[in-house]
């Protein structure tokens, strides 16, 4: 399916590795140019040049928690291709922590960067499109739905994220500017495979998981991919307003 995408301009936040960077790979094989922002600035020229894309992707380091990010991913998107057509908002999840034990610091620090600087992002494109069509998809997780052990801010935070992202949809839809949200399982990043490690037994530590998933494994990138650049294509113009789940079926709501 040709999702319309030659020649359309999108950002995309958290790119240099993992769901960010499959997804921005997808894009620029269908045909976007692409903003890629990151906050370590090596590790995002090395996502660049893996991309192989020459002059249709701009690298540009910066943290979302930083309240000019923003404005200066719109800005150069616009400087750079002349254009805006909406953005992949994906921000590194909260430390782990219990409920019960984080800190105020730590959700302070995570409400900085997961919630507001997603909001900020999502704003931003929206405000800078200036015409019908535009996408953004937020990256949240399955905690928007329900809780994951051990993940206590992020269970606080991303629900949240999610109503507003909702409320964006029914406030911009209007101007014929569009806003989803993913939630994303478990997925064979560098992330996740660090975690598995962390457990001293990876292969068990996977296949515990996976038991759990009613497709019996986790994800791979570019199947989050496939699902964000629709989302975010035209191919989807009809979709707004909606949080879908890419986890295999480990979600158990509807």
């Amino acid at each position: 399916m040709d999702c319309g995408l030659d020649g359309r301009v999108y950002v995309v936040s958290g790119g240099s590795s993992g769901l960010g960077l499959a997804t921005a790979r997808e894009l620029v094989t269908e045909g976007a140019k692409v903003v890629l922002c990151g906050r370590d600035e090596n590790r995002l020229e090395e996502a660049v040049a893996s991309l192989a894309a020459g002059d249709r992707v701009l690298a540009m380091p910066g943290d979302l928690a930083d309240p000019s990010t923003s404005g200066r991913l719109v800005a150069s998107a616009h400087a750079r291709f002349g254009r805006l057509d909406g953005a992949l908002v994906s921000v590194g999840g909260p430390p782990a922590a219990r409920a019960f034990e984080a800190s105020d610091e730590q959700w302070r620090s995570a409400f900085e960067s997961v919630f507001l600087g997603a909001l900020r992002l999502t704003t931003a494109v929206a405000r800078s499109a200036g015409f019908e069509g535009a996408s953004v998809v937020l990256v949240l997780s399955t905690s928007a739905r329900q809780p994951i052990t051990g993940l206590g801010i992020s269970n606080g935070l991303r629900p949240g994220l999610a109503m507003v992202a909702k409320e964006l949809a029914d406030e911009l839809g209007p101007s014929g500017v569009r806003v989803n949200a993913l939630l994303p399982g478990r997925f064979d990043t560098d992330r996740v495979r660090e975690i598995e490690e962390a457990t001293g037994d990876p292969t068990a530590a996977r296949q515990a998981f996976e038991e759990g998933v009613p497709l019996r494994r986790v994800g791979m990138p570019e199947e989050f991919a496939k699902v964000a650049t629709f989302l975010l294509s035209p191919a989807a113009s009809y979709v707004t307003g909606t949080a879908v789940a890419v986890d295999g079926g480990l979600t158990r709501s509807p």
